[in-house]
């Protein structure tokens, strides 16, 4: 197929199955991920897509003549689906969770396409039809009278259904909002149901565009001292802010590019705005990443977090560095991968005394947090070479070093942990043995540069490789299946991230294992470490998260397996 052919046969696949995942697409069209990476991102340039973690879903335009109420959904579109976007986070694999029949969920619902295993309470037809397309899923649409619009469902079965159930969240939006009213709604019907549907729920989550705020419909549903956070769109006036944060509500602004997440006032002195620039939303580890945060900066209690994209690279993060400056924060946790935009970085900050803690990529004058890197990758090193010995009888023809140069001199050390974890077990390793490449700026450039280098050799049927993170690793193992050459390949990974535990799982892997970084735990380590730095108290230079090598996953997360290595 031609690459047009092709992305119009990715649209037509999408538009069947929503959500649907990189790894099938890939194989369906008989193309590697990285290929499939790139077609996903020119569709979502063009506006035919949209881009969630894993895959895509179509975009609103292509669902238009599909919808019963398209004409609520469109209302203040571009806000609803950036609350929606930054909400879907709180919702992780196996979760228990209520969506009332708005427009607003049912964008979020869109965005939930990736999980898996979600149990789904609705009273809305198209939010039930949204998410029972994931096979893995269990939804519960509430049974009653269908209205008018047949969009939603209310009444008495309904209601006596709902006492007995136990829900981790419930997402509910309204037709309006106020601090005396709370939440409110149009229907009276409708405003009774909700009001029953939130009172198994654990945490209540409202998703409301600023156009609602000050509103007041017919009949309220729940008070704001039951609601536990609020999303809402970056037009929303300052004072429904400070009210909010008085009213002990946490709330959340949302961008198309970042979001601000403030706290409510708990009474303490010290009240702190913290800005996280993330290394790359569509990288499942940095995800792990900023989810750990946002945990982290809840249960303190006295941070707004503002967070922000650097979309790996330099350019956008010296762009949010900017934002971040002209937000005012108290403290910026940086994380990206560019060692010498970091300087500049580092200078702008420097310049408006803003303290920063450098996350896994360091960065002079930035305290560090993250891995030790020469003892990660011994780990991973050594653990090969034991692989190499029991399987290979010791043999090896080569062993490729797939580095990502312009991350700087610290995380080389990571290479050359393997590199010597390797020779430490095979007593020495000899230069003609040892390739070395730079794996580019992403995936696709990276596979690229291990098809080249297994076609240039043919005749070799023991290829090791250690590379610099999960990201590379995922590209090499797709490299080797793209050239059916996977069983002359031992690969071992940093980072053990959600995708590679999927990889570790596949009867056909190369992969042996990798080192684990523990993403979920970074928040708990660094939101202390940023309110020390806050507080004016001693902060060492570097706090280095623990290391484990894994070589199986439990569940899809690595925490749980290790080995002694």
């Amino acid at each position: 197929m031609t690459t047009h052919e092709r992305r119009q046969r990715l649209l037509i696949l999408i538009h069947e199955q929503p959500g649907i995942r990189v790894p099938e697409l890939a194989l369906r069209l008989g193309v590697s991920q990285g290929t499939i990476r790139n077609d996903l991102n020119a569709l979502t340039e063009t506006g035919q897509l949209t881009r969630v973690r894993g895959g895509a879903v179509p975009a609103d335009e292509a669902l238009v003549h599909q919808l019963p109420f398209v004409a609520q959904a469109r209302v203040n579109l571009a806000a609803k689906q950036q609350i929606a976007r930054w909400a879907a986070n709180l919702v992780e694999d196996g979760d228990s969770i209520l969506l009332d029949a708005s427009t607003t969920t049912y964008h979020l619902a869109r965005f939930l396409q990736d999980r898996r295993n979600l149990t789904v309470v609705t009273n809305g037809l198209d939010v039930a039809r949204a998410l029972a397309q994931n096979v893995t899923n269990t939804v519960i649409l509430l049974g009653g009278v269908l209205n008018a619009g047949g969009a939603s469902v209310t009444g008495l079965l309904s209601e006596q259904f709902l006492a007995d159930l136990h829900i981790k969240t419930a997402f509910v939006s309204c037709a309006g909002f106020t601090a005396e009213a709370g939440l409110t709604e149009s229907d009276i019907r409708q405003a009774e149901l909700k009001r029953k549907m939130i009172v198994p729920a654990s945490q209540v989550i409202a998703l409301i565009d600023s156009s609602k705020f000050g509103r007041v419909g017919l009949a309220p549903f729940a008070r704001v001292d039951q609601i536990r956070h609020i999303f809402s769109d970056e037009a929303l006036d300052r004072a429904w802010i400070e009210r909010l944060r008085g009213a002990q509500v946490a709330i959340s602004l949302c961008g198309e590019t970042r979001v601000a997440n403030i706290a409510a006032d708990n009474g303490q002195t010290a009240h702190f705005k913290i800005g996280f620039a993330n290394l790359g939303e569509q990288w499942a580890y940095a995800g792990d990443v900023r989810r750990s945060l946002e945990r982290a900066a809840q249960a303190a209690g006295n941070i707004d977090l503002i967070l922000a994209d650097n979309q790996l690279s330099g350019d956008i993060a010296l762009a949010v560095a900017d934002s971040l400056i002209a937000e005012r924060v108290d403290l910026v946790i940086e994380y990206q991968l560019d060692y010498e935009a970091g300087e500049v970085i580092m200078a702008k900050f420097h310049d408006v005394g803003i303290p920063v803690i450098a996350v896994d990529i360091p960065m002079v004058g930035a305290t560090f947090f993250g891995v030790d890197n020469y003892r990660a990758g011994h780990m991973a090193g050594v653990a090969l070479a034991r692989w190499i010995t029991e399987r290979w009888g010791g043999r090896i023809d080569r062993l490729i070093a797939l580095e990502r140069l312009r991350a700087g001199p610290l995380p080389a050390a990571r290479m050359r942990g393997q590199i010597d974890g390797v020779a430490s077990v095979l007593g020495g390793l000899p230069a003609q043995k040892l390739v070395s490449l730079d794996a580019g700026d992403d995936s696709a450039q990276t596979e690229e540069q291990v098809v080249a280098l297994l076609s240039n050799l043919p005749d070799a049927h023991h290829l090791a490789f250690v590379t610099f993170s999960d990201t590379v690793t995922l590209a090499c193992i797709a490299a080797g299946r793209r050239l059916s050459r996977q069983r002359d390949m031992a690969v071992v990974g940093q980072g053990a991230d959600r995708q590679v535990c999927e990889e570790m799982a596949r009867p056909d892997t190369p992969l042996i294992g990798a080192t684990a970084f523990y993403p979920d735990r970074y928040g708990e380590h660094l939101i202390p470490l940023a309110l020390k730095i806050l507080r004016g108290e001693a902060a060492p230079p570097a706090v280095y998260i623990d290391h484990t090598f894994v070589s199986r996953c439990q569940n899809g997360s690595a925490k749980a397996i290790q080995e002694d290595v």
